[in-house]
Parts: structure tokens; C-alpha cells; sequence
């Protein structure tokens, strides 16, 4: 790993923003972010195993990801395109399946290369400050972590 480190703000009341370099040109990084079978490897960081990636990338498109995590429960998550811009970014909603109804997340996910590191910006516009809040205090920014440290080896160029 390059041992880049994830930082993570909240630009407002209802977002939170999740940072990270890497060292690997922004294709590479964006076919990992794409590509059902590197989703499976890195999605579910070190707490489980992925039992359903489902993705028709298109404007209008949804995605699915399942996974089962450790202790036996089932985690999913679905959405749709809003937005892609290959290598550059992808504007999705996102649901946890879990969740009583309600308006979904927005996220936007952008690619930006520099000599060679992209840097990867993941910015989630959530319902409200109480949403955005209730997301934190699950610990979800411990498992991106977790993705990103796997994302990282995935996209490492050979030495």
C-alpha cells in the first residue's frame, strides 16, 4: 500500500466528503470503481464477502451490491446513474435496503490524476444533518477505510 491516507470533512449540514490519493492513473482506479469483479474484491473492505454486484453504467442505470457480513446478516444497497463521465465521474443515488424509505443519498464520485495519482473524491449529499449524522456514528468511515486500503492494492502499478 502507499499508505495514503483517507480524510474526511463535512463541506455542510448534509454532506460528508471522503478523500484520498492514490498511486495509479485515474483509468485504473476507475475500472476497479466499475468493474463487478474488482467491485467484489474491495466493496466490502474486511468485513465480509459480496454475494451480488450488479451494474448497467449508463445514465439511468442502477447498480446493486450485496454482501454478507460477518455474523451472518445481509448488507445491500442499490441505486441509479445520474451521471457518468468515464475516467473523470459518476453521480449516483444511493438506498441502503435496510433503512425505513426515505429520499436517497446522492453521491459524487470524482477522478482526478496528477502525475500519475489520482485522487478519488467521494462526496455524499445526504437527507439532512440527522441522516449525515446517524451515517457517521456508524462507523461507515472505518469501513472505507478498510475499501480504500484494498482499492489501493488493486490499482498499485507493478513494481
Amino acid at each position: 500500500m502507499t499508505g495514503s491516507t483517507m480524510t474526511v470533512t463535512l463541506p455542510t449540514d448534509e454532506q460528508i466528503l471522503l478523500t484520498r490519493e492514490f498511486d495509479a492513473p485515474r483509468h485504473l482506479l476507475y475500472r476497479a470503481w466499475t468493474t463487478p469483479e474488482l467491485i467484489r474484491r474491495w466493496w466490502p473492505g474486511l468485513r465480509g464477502a459480496m454475494t451480488v454486484v450488479e451494474i448497467d453504467l449508463r445514465v439511468g442505470g442502477a447498480w446493486r451490491f450485496v454482501m454478507i457480513a460477518d455474523g451472518g446478516f445481509e448488507v445491500a444497497f442499490h441505486g441509479e446513474y445520474l451521471e457518468v463521465v468515464p475516467d473523470e465521474r459518476i453521480v449516483s443515488t444511493e438506498t441502503f435496503e435496510g433503512a425505513p424509505a426515505g429520499e436517497p443519498a446522492h453521491i459524487t464520485t470524482t477522478f482526478t490524476e496528477h502525475d500519475g495519482r489520482t485522487t478519488l473524491e467521494l462526496l455524499m449529499r445526504l437527507p439532512s444533518q440527522e441522516v449525515r449524522d446517524m451515517v457517521l456514528a456508524t462507523g461507515m468511515t472505518d469501513g472505507v477505510h478498510e475499501q480504500m486500503a484494498i482499492l489501493d492494492e488493486l490499482v498499485m502499478p507493478p513494481a
